[in-house]
């Protein structure tokens, strides 16, 4: 039997452990279907997606997708359980892709269930979810910027925070004195969101690189600093003077011809400019990371600085460098917060989303386009609590909040794969 699993295992690139945890997860899947969605829908039921987003011109009109509840989740439960059945007597290839199909699977079915008998806004959720992962992917690149280059960045939530103050409090400086341009106001705010950034992220390298701090203890301090900073400015400043604490938001932009595309286009090509930033950082840093000579100095100085030293790359220059463009990320991602979704600062808004980020570059494995996967699927599920809170699903949202959690337990305990660090991820230099 042993030899069966072997030869599962090894077709699939995988342990034999390993295979047999994929196979019995997809049965899994299927029995949870079966018995808890499935049974709890009649045959008269259906779920209607909408597949367009009402009242927007700009997509072309596409008919909703109305489905038999009960039908397709017998189907689900079908699929999952072939799934699980293939995956113990033979063994996919390429299981991480079956994996990902069962995921998907496993989620239409959880929808067609809370849809049951309703309509529900596949465009909208979507939308709603990328929206929502936008500050952790930006999070998360942060992180991948600075532990490229060794450096542990735990101080992504502290400059998130500060970032997301000093954009605040700057746009509407610049809006509601100056009297600027909302456009001018909401760049200015941005901006210096970006330099406050920028300077944590420099205060960081200098405790971590300078003077061999700790990391964690540094990052750790750089975090409680920044809660305490923006809790009593904003105690002392935004709550006495209301005005000071209003820039206003990006409005969303419909890029022409590519927003007319039937549910992708409203989803990705209807959304404010920051979200398009996103999108542009994401594609620079993959370039840049695994396309050009910084990119190269950088994974030769996280993975073995004294080799990159001797071959005359500067390893401390290389993690300012990356530690303050990282800072810079991460500012970015406290002003989306403030000027592309609520427009107002709060105590404590970033809610752990910089430490959330750090789970998605781990999920995303270092990789700038991984971390955005893992980043929407955090934001997915935070969509989701959101919009079944308004279908009043029989299930308390606190337990929505725990899928993402679950899913990068699942990660970190090795059934999709083991996350490889850089290789001196977290060590000092000292230069012989």
């Amino acid at each position: 039997m042993s030899a069966v699993w072997e030869r599962i295992g090894a077709r699939g690139g995988v342990s034999p452990r390993r295979a047999r945890v994929y196979g019995l997860l997809f049965l899994g899947a299927g029995l949870l279907i079966l018995l808890l969605f499935a049974r709890g829908a009649t045959v008269d039921q259906t779920t209607v997606f909408v597949l367009h987003p009402r009242g927007e011109p700009s997509a072309l009109p596409v008919p909703d997708l109305e489905v038999p509840s009960a039908l397709a989740l017998y189907g689900f439960a079908l699929v999952c359980a072939f799934l699980g059945g293939w995956q113990l007597a033979r063994g996919f290839r390429r299981p991480n892709l079956a994996l990902g199909g069962m995921v998907i699977v496993f989620v239409l079915a959880f929808l067609t269930w809370a849809g049951r008998g309703r309509s529900l806004s596949l465009v909208g959720l979507l939308s709603s979810a990328l929206l929502r992962a936008t500050p952790i992917a930006l999070a998360g690149l942060s992180g991948v910027l600075c532990e490229r280059c060794a450096v542990i960045n735990i101080a992504i939530e502290g400059m998130m925070l500060v970032g997301a103050f000093v954009a605040a409090l700057m746009g509407s400086v610049a809006a509601n004195i100056w009297g600027w341009p909302s456009w001018a106001a909401l760049s200015f705010g941005l901006v210096n969101g970006l330099v406050s950034g920028a300077l944590l992220g420099l205060l960081l390298a200098v405790m971590a690189v300078r003077f061999k701090v700790d990391q964690i203890v540094a990052g750790t301090a750089i975090n409680i600093l920044a809660v305490g900073i923006t809790s009593f400015l904003s105690a002392r400043i935004l709550a006495h003077f209301q005005y000071l604490n209003n820039p206003g938001i990006f409005p969303r932009v419909s890029i022409p011809v590519l927003a007319s595309i039937p549910v992708i286009g409203p989803v990705f090509f209807e959304q404010n400019v920051l979200v398009y930033t996103l999108f542009v950082l994401l594609a620079v840093s993959q370039v840049m990371l695994f396309h050009t000579r910084w990119g190269l100095r950088t994974r030769a100085v996280g993975e073995h600085p004294r080799a990159a030293d001797t071959l005359g790359i500067n390893v401390f220059r290389t993690r300012y460098v990356n530690v303050v463009l990282g800072g810079m990320v991460a500012g970015l991602g406290g002003a989306f917060l403030i000027l592309g979704s609520v427009g107002r600062f709060d105590e404590l808004m970033t809610a752990g989303k910089g430490f959330i980020g750090l789970a998605a570059m781990i999920f995303g494995k270092w990789m700038p386009f991984g971390t955005f996967g893992a980043a929407l699927i955090f934001g997915f599920a935070d969509a989701l609590q959101t919009k079944f809170a308004i279908l009043e699903v029989p299930i308390p949202s606190q337990f929505l909040l725990m899928a993402p959690y679950l899913a990068t337990m699942i990660v970190l305990a090795g059934v999709v794969g083991e996350a490889v660090p850089p290789a001196a991820d977290g060590q000092p230099y000292e230069k012989q």
